[in-house]
């Protein structure tokens, strides 16, 4: 009984001072409650992400109800988790290469060069560009609805600084490979290995991997298995450049290894590029 009552005195002393608030400090207080909590979620998110596949992404449900909406498109789910080391190194070379320039080992999550490029680049009108890098882009796969919306893209960053502090480079490639979309309902390098060329991603040659590589950015539009002579020129220059840059990964014993690769030219710069610096640049850029 005693310890009941002193519940109940304490919850009426928060209630009471939570009544002598103001109206501003009300609206501080459950910002900050709100803010903590969010974090906390997306701590949790991350945590549980790095040693467990996720079921669905936010992507999947998006084009599931877009399948659903539309009679004359098919209801397609395939899916197929696999471990690093069950995927050929060609496909991690191949999308290092298309992807993130051969740089993956070496960036913290962002090129702020071609980000300010691209920034410019749009701003002037034209074709829309975009400056993502893998980690990026699992972050975003992972945890978000694609959207074109400016939070969406603040909520990326966010979440690309925990993947690249928390998972590592291995775990992010992992689940890159494992959750991209490669084909309309086609989510997976291994649903992608099987359904165009019917075999496992373990077994992918390297112009296969260069094709899947080369349809990453339209992946709706692609057919690894049937290229267009659009994506057949993509690939090709995907496999040019594979052999130029050296090896990111390789396999060894049976297993994924990480490797330095032979272009080094822009590697000092990308170490010294920072987000903090950006997000001044840009708003240097919207005050002008």
């Amino acid at each position: 009984m005693a310890t009941k009552k002193k519940k109940k005195s304490k919850q009426h002393k928060r209630l009471k001072k939570w009544r002598q608030l103001s109206f501003l400090g009300k609206l501080w207080r459950l910002c900050w409650v709100t803010l903590l909590s969010l974090v906390g979620l997306s701590l949790i998110q991350v945590l549980l992400c790095s040693v467990v596949n996720p079921p669905l992404t936010p992507l999947m449900v998006q084009r599931f109800v877009e399948q659903a909406k539309d009679p004359d498109r098919p209801i397609r789910f395939e899916r197929d988790y696999v471990r690093l080391d069950n995927i050929s190194p060609h496909l991690i070379n191949a999308v290092s290469v298309s992807e993130d320039g051969g740089l993956f080992l070496y960036h913290h999550g962002f090129f702020i060069n071609r980000m300010k490029e691209v920034y410019l680049k749009n701003k002037r009108g034209g074709k829309q560009a975009g400056a993502s890098t893998i980690s990026q882009q699992t972050a975003k796969n992972c945890f978000l609805p694609h959207t074109r919306r400016m939070w969406r893209k603040a909520v990326e960053a966010y979440y690309t600084v925990l993947i690249e502090k928390i998972w590592g480079k291995r775990r992010i490639m992992e689940c890159y490979l494992n959750i991209i979309e490669f084909g309309d309902g086609i989510y997976g390098c291994e649903a992608a290995a099987q359904h165009y060329f019917h075999h496992s991603a373990r077994d992918l040659t390297r112009r296969e991997a260069a094709l899947l590589a080369a349809c990453l950015p339209h992946p709706l539009r692609s057919n690894p298995a049937h290229p267009s002579s659009y994506l057949s020129r993509r690939g090709s220059t995907i496999q040019s450049r594979m052999a130029s840059y050296g090896k990111v990964a390789k396999l060894q014993d049976g297993k994924i290894v990480f490797a330095e690769p032979k272009n080094k030219k822009y590697i000092d710069m990308v170490e010294r590029e920072n987000l903090f610096d950006f997000a001044l640049w840009l708003l240097e850029q919207k005050m002008k």
